[in-house]
């Protein structure tokens, strides 16, 4: 490889590949037993938020198969990322033709300038937390090796935060 960026993007695509998932998936809060009076009004009655614990891989990240308009897509939780960021090959099993779809715009990354097009997601489910109307952007083809889930998903949800080896995302 010729300069450090493509060295560094092709040893990050190694290491994501090898550290599938240590994805920890935990059920909603149970709720407590409620008399059989009760069981009536329970089932109508809204369900308290949703938690969902992700265990961090060998190198300390947070990998998630979440479901993005009935399409199961692998993504990298990143919590510095403005926004969703799909591969091209994701938005491709997706439907989304970014040239024909979304305006484009230059993102500063890691790796300097990008050019990628933007889109919209109608729901993006990771567990039982669902998420409706996502900012996304489409980044060209090699840009990324994984898409990586930003604040564009996060910013909606009642909270998350990272203790001890695990992030617990609250929907």
């Amino acid at each position: 490889m010729a300069n450090p960026s493509s060295w560094a993007l092709g040893v990050a695509a190694t290491a994501i590949g090898v550290a599938l998932s240590y994805t920890q998936w935990l059920a909603p809060k149970v709720e407590a037993e409620v008399p059989a009076a009760a069981t009536a009004s329970r089932a109508a009655a809204p369900r308290g938020p949703t938690t969902l614990a992700v265990a961090a891989d060998y190198r300390g990240h947070y990998i998630v198969h979440p479901t993005i308009d009935n399409y199961r897509v692998k993504m990298m939780v990143d919590t510095g990322a403005s926004i969703v960021a799909l591969t091209a090959d994701d938005a491709r099993a997706l439907g989304i033709k970014p040239d024909r779809q979304g305006r484009r715009m230059m993102l500063n990354t890691a790796n300097g300038a990008v050019a990628a097009t933007s889109t919209m997601l109608r729901e993006i489910r990771l567990g039982e937390i669902i998420v409706r109307n996502v900012e996304a952007v489409v980044m060209p083809p090699g840009a990324l090796s994984m898409s990586l889930l930003g604040n564009s998903f996060l910013g909606k949800l009642q909270g998350y935060e990272v203790q001890t080896g695990r992030m617990v995302l609250r929907g």
